[in-house]
């Protein structure tokens, strides 16, 4: 085949890949000075970073003008606030227009002085307490969000509300039961063999918590024994109404390095990463520390080089994209390139990241780990339901009296969360809407959440489990606003990678725009992106919506096709 480069699997590989594989690991963190030392446009510094990388102007460019961080006007007070479906629910999105007011700036720009700057961003981990905003690095949440902002009351950022309703806790082992996830780590490197913990994965039926829900044990089979293989942390948590992975690498990040070390020794790969998002910057100066504490006390290796049973562990910030939290576009960011989802196959665990062997699991996956390894696979099986296994954590939104994170086993009522564990809503509310599992996930009607939390018990009834984040819908916010806000996050986070989602993203959002309603050429454009779309993103749009049509019923007709 013409063009094809010797080594690709199955195809031509980019030559301007090939090129970045060897001369530009470097360039994402050197786009990252360049952006944080101008005002200016990716056309003004993306080029010269890349030269000085010997690479061209367009591996530059590329990611420059992809990923929101490096693409967003920057001022010398960078403020990052909060759109998406939590926060939007907390105020029906009216936060925005209050702020652009209190900074004298809209939203995607920086004033004349280049002072100032506000970048409009889906999701902070806020959720719990939003509508929220990064200034600098510092969070600020509430309701009085625009004064806080404007100095007019004092600056609030609450912790996470934390509860375990199963008694033996396995993800908040740590952050409830105060136990360190290392004991188990350094038991497991000295009296087990790599297949004894692929045995116990595979005993304990632990699935991705990511969305995707793939056996683990399945995965890490796919890689083991393969030289070079990577095991890559994926904290790029990005699904609106999460935040289970945030408190996690905040406030047990040990928990999640062993569990990476477990799967590092249990593939037999030498060198893990960890991609925490830029939108939680208390995440990575936690996981940087427990890194170092970890080296420093032998449990981790201090370079590649020396890297053996004990692996190399490396932390890299994402730069502010849904999208690159797929697995395969995760993959394109560390390579420094757009984040975009590739075709498969080859799937990461032949040929991933640089080409090695890479397996990609969650940070919640990880964490469930070393309580595995522990206490056995037959025990993690027997909890939640005979075919998924385990515990979720679950985010509760704003919305609700108790919001927070809570660990639940798997299939448990929908319904008893909302009322035993958020305690409804506030002030008595109306529950009309419930969104489970974020964009990807789905809508269930206010009056309809006798449903077990399963994926295959949420898919029949046109949900997802995703994330698991439960975002609360109230009589005030006005449907159509809502389908709207959802139009529009799915325009502003496709990757652009095929045509079905980039094209016909935009188009929904025109439609829902519009004032006709969604007329016939809808059923065409929403059977088009589901069947058509390269990754789950542009497939998953579709049936959102029409999950969302189904819970508000007449108010959305037409968009329940």
């Amino acid at each position: 085949m013409a063009g094809r480069i010797p080594g690709e699997p199955g195809g031509h590989m980019d030559a301007l890949r090939e090129l970045t594989a060897r001369r530009g690991r470097l360039l994402p963190s050197a786009l990252e000075r360049a952006r944080s030392s101008t005002a200016e446009g990716p056309g003004a510094w993306a080029p010269q970073a890349a030269a000085a990388a010997g690479l061209p102007a367009a591996a530059g460019l590329g990611p420059a003008t992809f990923f929101a961080d490096l693409a967003a006007p920057r001022g010398e007070r960078h403020v990052r606030v909060c759109t998406a479906t939590a926060c939007f629910a907390a105020r029906g999105g009216k936060h925005l227009a209050e702020i652009e007011r209190t900074l004298g700036v809209m939203a995607g720009t920086a004033d004349q002085a280049s002072s100032t700057s506000l970048q409009a961003v889906h999701c902070l981990g806020y959720c719990y307490a939003g509508p929220a905003a990064l200034d600098g690095t510092l969070p600020r949440a509430g309701p009085d969000l625009a004064d806080q902002l404007g100095g007019r009351t004092e600056p609030c950022a609450p912790g996470i509300p934390v509860a375990d309703t199963t008694g033996a806790p396995v993800l908040l082992a740590g952050i409830v039961g105060g136990h360190s996830a290392w004991d188990v780590w350094r038991e497991a490197v000295a009296g087990l063999r790599p297949e004894d913990i692929r045995k116990e994965a595979a005993v304990s039926g632990l699935r991705g918590r990511g969305g995707a829900g793939f056996p683990v044990a399945d995965k890490w089979a796919a890689a083991a024994g393969k030289p070079d293989t990577v095991i890559v942390a994926n904290g790029d948590e990005g699904d609106p109404g999460s935040y289970a992975d945030r408190l996690l690498m905040e406030e047990d990040p040990g928990r999640i390095l062993t569990g990476l070390a477990l799967a590092c020794f249990a593939c037999g790969a030498r060198r893990g990463i960890v991609l925490v998002r830029s939108e939680y910057p208390k995440a990575m100066v936690r996981l940087r520390q427990e890194v170092q504490r970890a080296t420093e006390a032998g449990d981790l290796s201090p370079s590649a080089e020396a890297a053996g049973p004990l692996p190399f562990v490396e932390i890299v910030e994402g730069a502010g994209s849904y999208v690159a939290g797929e697995e395969t576009a995760l993959i394109s960011r560390l390579e420094g390139a757009r984040g975009c989802a590739r075709p498969r196959p080859p799937y990461p665990t032949d040929h991933g990241l640089w080409d090695s062997p890479t397996v990609v699991n969650n940070v919640e996956t990880l964490a469930a780990v070393p309580w595995i390894v522990m206490h056995g696979g037959a025990s993690y099986a027997r909890r939640g339901v005979p075919d998924e296994t385990g515990t979720k954590l679950v985010c509760l939104s704003e919305r609700f009296a108790r919001p927070g994170v809570c660990e639940v086993e798997l299939g448990t009522p929908v319904d008893e969360i909302v009322v035993q564990f958020g305690a409804g809503l506030k002030a008595g509310a109306e529950l009309v809407a419930l969104q489970i599992g974020g964009p990807l996930g789905g809508f269930l009607p206010g009056t309809a959440l006798d449903v077990p939390l399963t994926t295959a018990a949420l898919a029949e009834h046109g949900a997802a489990l995703g994330h698991a984040g439960l975002v609360a819908f109230d009589a005030e916010v006005e449907p159509n606003e809502l389908l709207r806000h959802i139009w529009e996050f799915a325009a502003d986070e496709s990757c652009g990678a095929c045509s079905p989602c980039r094209i016909g993203t935009r188009q929904g959002l025109e439609l829902a725009q519009g004032q006709a309603g969604p007329g016939e050429s809808y059923e065409q454009l929403a059977r088009l992106m589901g069947e058509a779309s390269l990754c789950a993103f542009g497939r998953r749009v579709p049936a959102a919506v029409r999950s969302l049509a189904r819970a508000y019923g007449a108010a959305l007709e037409g968009w329940d096709r």
